[in-house]
């Protein structure tokens, strides 16, 4: 049985981009049966009348009939996934899905559960010193909070096992939804494996849509989940077990790892 693979894509506003992400995802360099959820998050400025126009069957097409947030439009997205790995593709042209093998492989070769995408930040023009220092602080702040040693906690390349997505018992509705997937993954004892991504970064002129506000939200969420007793929050803590037998099982059906136990 092969491993498959659902990309969800929470969209607001990218009439100016949303068509050429699309077709860079079909391109994507992926050897595995894949559906593609787009999740429109009541787009007004005609991204929503080019979303129709989208052939179905790889692509399927949801819909809010109110902004809700990105938060809520990758938990709509993964509730609707069917794959057993869900990959984060945000609807800008910052992230490069040539990049999906890189994020892929230590899934399928069952040495993680979750892979984040890490972003460089030199040799770019769009950055903001603050937009820098901002990113930096808010990754501190979870590897304190969560004695982790991660590099990018908010990444838009977020990968997990779709059962893994579904325990997390997500909360988060705006941009709050990156601490709150990296939090609780931390909390419930997961690590989380990093490999480095193309990224491209975009001015605030160009739909950046990430402010201060964000960053001190972000401090906020971590502190709340890490503080927090409520068990009802999370779901069951890592079971190393099931997880081995989970890793061997996607590495006995995974092509690639089939071809690499033959050499």
């Amino acid at each position: 049985m092969s491993v498959t693979l659902s990309v969800v894509m929470p969209v607001y506003n990218e009439a100016r981009t949303i068509m050429t992400v699309i077709e860079h995802v079909l391109k994507a360099p992926v050897e595995m049966p894949r559906e593609i959820i787009v999740v429109d998050d009541a787009s007004t400025d005609g991204t929503s009348n080019l979303l129709q126009g989208l052939p179905s069957g790889e692509i399927r097409l949801l819909r809010h009939e109110v902004n809700r947030g990105k938060g809520a439009a990758i938990r709509t997205g993964v509730a609707q996934a069917t794959g057993d790995i869900v990959l984060i593709q945000d609807a800008d042209l910052e992230y490069d899905p040539r990049d999906y093998p890189l994020l892929l492989e230590p899934l399928l070769e069952g040495r993680a559960d979750v892979v984040y995408g890490v972003r460089g930040f030199g040799g770019q023009t769009a950055y903001s010193f603050w937009f820098v220092m901002g990113n930096k602080g808010v990754t501190l702040a979870s590897n304190v909070l969560f004695d982790s040693y991660i590099s990018d906690m908010e990444t838009g390349y977020k990968v997990l096992r779709s059962e893994l997505w579904k325990r997390l018992n997500l909360r988060g509705k705006r941009f709050d939804i990156e601490p709150d997937i990296t939090a609780r993954i931390l909390r419930l004892g997961y690590r989380i494996h990093e490999v480095p991504i193309r990224y491209y970064a975009r001015s605030r002129e160009e739909g950046k849509k990430l402010t201060w506000m964000d960053g001190l939200r972000a401090i906020v969420t971590l502190l709340r989940l890490r503080l927090a007793s409520d068990k009802r929050l999370f779901g069951p803590s890592y079971d190393h077990a099931y997880h081995k037998a989970r890793h061997e099982e996607l590495a006995r059906s995974h092509p690639l790892i089939r071809g690499s136990e033959r050499t």
